[in-house]
């Protein structure tokens, strides 16, 4: 049975940090703020969505995370003060710094840079030892191979040396599925923990062949879950990949596959393990999103908790969801290795007690670097490392990708797309992948690719008309503001450039987008023709590689286009998920 509301234990929020605390020498060992606790028998670490990124990074939380309709107002939801006021993190502290975007530039030359495999590594032993010897489990909720130029390179080959040293037990998928199965199954050979995936199905076609799979008589592609001893008690966990990989990326990538959220395959295996396997505890790891997640855990009934990931929420606190026979966490670890998730487990015979849950910031200058680790980095980064580091430009100010209409490294690439392929309008993917630059940072190759580093980055030209280029807003715009969350599909909205629109998130589909106008105020018209430049189509290109597109540009010299927010926001006024532009 999952977590009774009467054994349900008050949870610790994220360990607060003094707001004064100092800037710390490079390396230096000054972290008893990772000082944990001892609690329950079991202790889970998590992380999700790092996206390769080796190294610390500066990363900026985003200023615009709109809820719409029941999601308003709720995490993940929030952002700036009101993210502060409802997790009770203060003010102009170091835990503000990690998890809102407050004085982003400020606070980063003050508490520097987060992340880094190095120091997870560090940061990862340390909570392990305190546990001891078979309490513990590193679980890994996927876009764990994808989101640096190295990573590509290898096609996600570094990245499975870096997670077996790091002693990743198990982990799910998203962006590993794009890099192919011949070398998606050519990783998970190399790859020491479980790769589990319950929703990954044969299609009709692939079964009839005879295609590869974990179970041919079900058609399940992979392994579903894997039951782990922590301590003397049975863990299940299940794994559930991003359930929109054929609409998301290209479908050459999987064609023999299925995917989707599959809530009644997950909840016949729940209940398998609950009553079969007599489990202690089943946690789901899940790559859904956080909006999917808490509807996933009001329906499907037995699972402890949720770590999720996908969206890229960094929230503190689990959220307590209500289902038929109990109550599920529901968890989002953020990305790009700025923090570690730590859920303490009291287990008895059958059940799960109480929980605490601890969402860490990785602070690179508190935590001495694992020697390594630190060394493998550096041999996985030397092939390409010299041509990479040299300068392209400098960053004429902050420069981020995260939030849901706009940012800064966006706008650039939509520059450059512009200027280097001579359109009128450009249209830029709204990944929620890609680090932060802070002004006058010196920009090289390795910056670039690590904001636009896939395994289909053509760039193209087409004509569309006023009205196409309104359909594809309004498509994109529902993915992100539809009020079934089972139809969202994660990410932010399409990038514009030379374009700007009204947009109404509260609206119904095609209602939501209005007042389309060109850069000088004219009107888009829906039936006239406009020349329009993109990148990382689901369909196949030809063009030059956008990293390129933009690394052209960037050497060119060109003046930056400093174009405010193109989007004018209507019906949101007071919702507590915008409190800047982005």
């Amino acid at each position: 049975m999952t977590i009774r509301r009467r054994d349900f234990l008050t949870l610790a929020g994220a360990a607060t940090l003094s707001g004064g605390l100092p800037r710390l020498a490079r390396g230096a060992d000054n972290s008893s703020i990772y000082d944990l606790e001892r609690f329950g028998n079991a202790r889970i670490l998590h992380i999700t969505d790092t996206h390769a990124q080796l190294k610390p990074v500066y990363c900026r939380e985003p200023s615009v995370n709109l809820g719409i309709d029941a999601m308003a107002g709720q995490p993940p939801h929030l952002v700036g003060n009101a993210f502060l006021d409802r997790f009770g993190i203060r003010p102009d502290s170091a835990d503000a710094y990690a998890f809102t975007f407050l004085d982003f530039e400020k606070a980063a030359g003050r508490f520097g840079r987060l992340g880094g495999f190095a120091h997870l590594k560090t940061l990862i032993d340390r909570l392990r030892g305190d546990v001891g010897p078979g309490r513990s489990l590193l679980l890994d909720g996927g876009d764990l191979w994808q989101g640096t130029g190295f990573a590509n390179a290898t096609q996600g080959a570094d990245m499975v040396e870096a997670a077996n040293l790091l002693g990743i037990e198990a982990m799910t998928g998203h962006w590993e599925f794009t890099y192919g199965e011949q070398a998606l199954r050519a990783n998970l050979e190399r790859f020491k923990g479980e790769f589990l995936a319950q929703n990954v199905f044969l299609t009709e076609e692939a079964a009839f062949n005879d295609a590869k799979a974990f179970d041919p008589a079900s058609g399940r592609v992979f392994k579903p879950s894997v039951i782990k001893e922590i301590g003397g008690h049975r863990v299940a966990v299940i794994g559930q990949a991003f359930p929109y990989v054929p609409i998301a990326h290209p479908k050459r990538f999987t064609p023999d596959w299925k995917f989707g959220i599959r809530d009644e395959e997950l909840q016949k295996l729940v209940d398998a393990h609950r009553s079969n396997d007599k489990v202690d505890a089943v946690i789901l790891l899940s790559h859904n999103g956080m909006d999917v997640d808490l509807k996933l855990a009001s329906r499907v009934t037995g699972i402890d908790v949720i770590l999720g990931g996908h969206t890229h929420d960094a929230i503190p606190q689990p959220i307590s969801v209500a289902n038929p026979r109990g109550v599920t966490l529901v968890t989002n670890a953020g990305a790009n290795g700025k923090f570690l998730a730590v859920l303490d487990l009291d287990v008895a015979k059958g059940k799960v007690g109480n929980v605490r849950y601890r969402l860490l910031p990785v602070f690179s200058e508190l935590l001495k670097p694992d020697a390594a680790m630190a060394a493998l980095i550096e041999k996985m980064r030397e092939p390409q490392a010299g041509a990479w580091s040299d300068k392209i430009a400098a960053a004429d100010r902050l420069l981020y990708r995260r939030g849901n209409f706009s940012g800064t490294f966006d706008q650039l690439i939509c520059d450059a797309l512009r200027g280097e392929l001579n359109t009128e309008i450009a249209l830029s993917p709204g990944f929620r992948w890609g680090v932060a630059a802070l002004a006058g940072q010196p920009l090289t190759m390795e910056d670039v690719l690590a904001e636009t580093a896939i395994t289909y980055p053509q760039t193209y030209t087409q004509s569309m008309t006023g009205g196409q280029i309104k359909d594809v807003l309004e498509d994109v715009c529902d993915n992100l503001f539809n009020a079934d969350p089972y139809y969202q599909q994660g990410g932010d909205m399409v990038r514009v450039g030379g374009l700007s629109y009204t947009c109404t998130p509260a609206e119904t589909v095609g209602k939501r987008i209005s007042e389309l106008k060109l850069d000088g105020g004219r009107a888009v018209e829906a039936g006239k023709s406009y020349k329009v430049a993109g990148w990382a189509s689901v369909n196949e290109q030809t063009g030059a590689p956008v990293w390129d597109v933009v690394a052209n540009h960037l050497r060119s010299g060109k003046p930056p286009n400093r174009q405010a927010s193109p989007v004018t926001l209507r019906g949101v006024e007071n919702n507590p998920g915008i409190a800047g532009p982005g």
